[in-house]
């Protein structure tokens, strides 16, 4: 490359970054001037703009021509005629003036061409890539000549360099002035205006809501809205936010409290802020109508805040007896096919054709009769003749003598919405994998069929539970697995009557409802033949498949409390058949029935529990075997139950563990806990652990994990104040995954604790391997330890192990001052139990000193 070529790049590259960095346009043309005109010695370069409004150009200002010629060049005409730029901005092509002294197109500008000195001008016009006109970029010469083939793409290059340069200005400037508007109309809009986070907190208001309110936007910043809202109504308001945080845009009432004590009424707007298709924020919109204001104001409001709607907006005029529209949305037109000219002085019934529902239409008539509120779903036709469903709304505007003055209109076209909505029902009640009815679908049948009118009929309900389901999945993966539930669906449609009932509850799981059977043995021939046809190999793309299934059923011979007990009695027959080794059957039976009927109401209880919040956490302290100063606490759930009062945790935790419910239960107790004592931390110069018991079901399930982050994350404990509590239990499948959650657990800064050590099947090769903190020696090791020397040499054993495995350990059921002096002599670091402390309330924690007492056990 020659220095004249490296210049010559090096120049546009100079150029590009003026563009670039939004230079001042005067000086980037300059430079372009200057950068063609070093690759056409001699040449006089010259750029004019464009007015559209006059049609005219004008030459930049520049120092390269003198005043009296900058001057003459000015308002231009852009005609065939008008020199050699007026030409080419005309013609929208490359023009060529050899000799401007000969050129009848210069007539009129000879003179000063002359006094100028040049001869010759070339003028390229400069477009945008839709042939708009922004100006000329031509050059002079003092003698006549004509571009050669590369003074032409000189003069193209210069002219694209000038486009792109003004079109990047405009855009600039365009943007600009947009971000003012809309900044302009969310500092000056006389309503309120604000914008929450997903959490509800405020992050921005404008001046009007600091006028409605009371308070600055400073005081606002970061606090809930539900601090500024009435007691009465801050369930109301916070339902409303939540909606709009899903995606709805919706206006309600509520009631606020202003700075100075007082309450006033609101009028709420709330709608999503969508960023690439995710909700990022919640917009507000309020208005004080303690006292409302005119409704006329109110609708020429209305009409800027519509303007950016995506919803089509209508405005009509009610006093006018055919109700013409007087203002449409862009929205509208878009919607509608219709243009503006349209749609202004027209009714709105063109939109409506043969597939419009008359009684639609009625509804919409009798809403603008009685000046009422229409909300409605039609067809409606678009100018080219396709119709679309729309979900109209039309709200009455009345003036200060409570005149309806017009009627407002808003429409959203729901097509894909109604398209979707019987896929929609059917996934919502069925299966997608198996095309079966779903568990609720299930459920809800048998609410019909147990309260159906008329002489009640026998009615039976079946689990089917597939034996081995698992292990296929992990060995021959879920393709695999899918073709095996889905052969499972056919066989089980298959054996059934048509007006049985059969559906895919949870995994492997399936239900069956047998109505109107004569008797028992109706039911169990059917058992019999669903284990035979299950039990018949699976081919899956060659791969056979062998699998069995437990079968439990129950009837509704026994009266029932509830539609739900009959199908937790069939779980309970299905687990028994489960331990009598699987490929079975098992009806439920009478022998045990209030037995079954207590577990299965305690059952129900649970559930309901969870949602009406009846359970507490209770907390005991574990203090130091010598000092007595209280080093954490475990965190013990209680079930305060409406009407049985308080249920001992072994009564209920067990029964959790059996039906599953300890994974919920688990999750809140966890919640609960960390929740709690990060409040209670907060308060203190000290923070104390917490412990909370980790039940291996809850321990071992997928996504485990995920919910102690997101706790941890929720709540704001700090991981290093968690302890988690695990019986040997979590090991029964399988030692190396548990490793290595405790592991990733451990890098969290969440801290392990074995807790009943010693009362499993306790193996010091897995105690080596796992990242345990702590060790707790169950109650029935202590309370003999004064008394058995060979269970005192256990438990000094166990000391000075785990000592030695840099592991503390804890000592349970501490009653008695013999029993914690016994313990500190042997070295052991933590003590819990009575003689301490029972466990308590949060609120009689917090009364709590840090160095207890130690009393007698009571």
């Amino acid at each position: 490359m020659s220095d004249i070529e490296f210049f010559v790049l090096e120049a546009q590259q100079e150029i590009h970054e003026l563009i670039a960095q939004q230079r001042p346009l005067e000086q980037t043309l300059d430079a372009i001037a200057d950068w063609v005109g070093s690759m056409m010695p001699g040449a006089l370069v010259s750029i004019m703009r464009f007015h559209p409004d006059t049609n005219s150009l004008s030459l930049m200002p520049t120092s390269r021509f003198s005043d009296d010629f900058f001057r003459a060049m000015q308002d231009i005409p852009v005609a065939e005629n008008m020199g050699t730029c007026g030409a080419a901005a005309f013609t929208k092509n490359l023009v060529i003036t050899e000799n401007i002294q000969k050129d009848p197109r210069w007539d009129g500008y000879h003179d000063i061409a002359e006094a100028e000195g040049v001869i010759a001008c070339w003028s390229m016009p400069i477009l945008t890539s839709k042939k708009e006109l922004l100006g000329t970029f031509a050059t002079y010469h003092h003698a006549p000549a004509t571009p050669t083939a590369e003074a032409q793409r000189n003069l193209t290059r210069g002219a694209a360099l000038v486009a792109l340069a003004i079109l990047r200005q405009r855009d600039a400037e365009d943007h600009l002035a947009l971000s003012e508007w809309h900044q302009a109309l969310f500092n000056n809009h006389p309503y309120g205006v604000y914008t929450f986070d997903l959490d509800g907190h405020f992050q921005s208001c404008n001046t009007a809501m600091e006028r409605i309110t009371g308070y600055t936007a400073d005081r606002l910043y970061g606090l809930h809205f539900n601090r500024f809202v009435e007691p009465a109504y801050r369930a109301l308001t916070q339902k409303a936010f939540d909606r709009a945080r899903n995606g709805e845009a919706l206006t309600y009432e509520t009631m606020g409290n202003h700075v100075a004590g007082h309450p006033y009424f609101l009028e709420v707007t709330n709608f999503p802020v969508t960023i690439q298709g995710e909700i990022v924020g919640v917009y507000g919109i309020c208005r004080d109508i303690t006292d409302r204001k005119d409704q006329d104001t109110e609708l020429r409001l209305l009409k800027r805040g519509i303007e950016a709607s995506p919803n089509g907006m209508l405005i009509a005029d009610a006093r006018s007896p055919d109700m013409p529209a007087v203002y449409a949305n862009p929205a509208y037109a878009d919607m509608t096919g219709y243009t503006h000219n349209d749609l202004i002085g027209h009714n709105r019934r063109f939109l409506h054709g043969e597939n419009t529902a008359p009684e639609t239409l009625e509804a919409i008539r009798h809403g603008l009769r009685h000046q009422t509120e229409v909300n409605v779903e039609l067809i409606n036709y678009r100018k080219d003749g396709t119709p679309f469903w729309n979900h109209l709304r039309i709200s009455p505007v009345f003036d200060n003598d409570d005149l309806c003055t017009h009627f407002i209109s808003n429409q959203q076209d729901i097509s894909h919405q109604k398209e979707q909505q019987a896929q929609i029902t059917y996934q919502a009640t069925h299966d997608l994998l198996t095309g079966l009815p779903d568990e609720a679908s299930f459920q809800q049948k048998l609410r019909d069929a147990l309260t159906a009118d008329g002489e009640r009929g026998s009615l039976a309900a079946m689990y089917v539970d597939l034996d081995g389901f698992k292990p296929i999945i992990d060995e021959l993966g879920h393709h695999v697995g899918n073709q095996v539930l889905i052969t499972t669906a056919r066989r089980l449609t298959d054996l059934t009557a048509p007006e049985a009932t059969v559906a895919r509850l949870v995994g492997d799981k399936f239900g069956l409802l047998i109505p109107g059977y004569t008797n028992r043995n109706e039911v169990i021939q059917l058992a019999e033949r669903i284990l035979v046809h299950l039990a018949q190999p699976i081919d899956v793309d060659g791969q056979i498949v062998h699998i069995s299934a437990s079968i439990g059923i129950a009837c509704n011979s026994t009266p029932l409390d509830a539609p739900h007990e009959l199908l937790q009695f069939a779980d309970l027959a299905l687990e028994r058949a489960k331990r009598q080794g699987r490929n079975t059957w098992q009806w439920h039976s009478g022998h045990k029935a209030e037995r079954s009927r207590h577990n299965v109401n305690t059952r129900h209880d649970l559930h309901a529990a969870l949602e009406e919040k009846q359970f507490e956490i209770y907390y005991q302290p574990l203090v130091d075997a010598v000092t007595g100063r209280m080093r954490s606490v475990e965190a013990l759930v209680r079930w305060h139950h409406p009407t049985r009062g308080m249920v001992s945790p072994g009564e209920f935790i067990p029964l959790a563990e059996q039906t599953g419910q300890i994974v919920p239960l688990g999750l809140w107790i966890l919640k609960q806990a960390c929740t709690e004592m990060a409040d209670f931390n907060a308060c203190r110069e000290r923070a104390l652990r917490v412990a909370v018991n980790i039940s291996s079901l809850q321990f071992v399930r997928d996504g485990f994990l995920d919910d102690v982050r997101r706790v941890l994350n929720e709540t704001g404990l700090p991981p290093q104040l968690l302890e988690m509590e695990v019986t040997e239990s979590v090991l029964l499948d399988g030692v190396k995954p548990v490793i290595e959650l405790m592991k990733t657990l451990k890098t969290l800064g969440v801290r392990m604790v074995l807790d009943d050590f010693g009362t499993g099947y306790s193996s010091l090769s897995y105690l080596r391997d796992l990242p345990i903190y702590k060790v707790k020696l169950d109650r029935s090791f202590v309370e003999k330890t004064t008394t058995d020397h060979r269970m005192a040499a256990i438990v000094q054993a166990v000391i000075t192990m785990s000592h030695h495995m840099d592991m503390m350990v804890v000592a349970e059921g501490i009653e008695t001052r013999e029993q914690q002096e016994d313990l500190a002599r042997r070295h052991c670091d933590i003590l819990q139990g009575y003689l301490f402390a029972r466990p308590m309330p949060l609120a009689e924690l917090k009364k709590l000193p840090d160095l207890l007492p130690v009393g007698p056990a009571t």
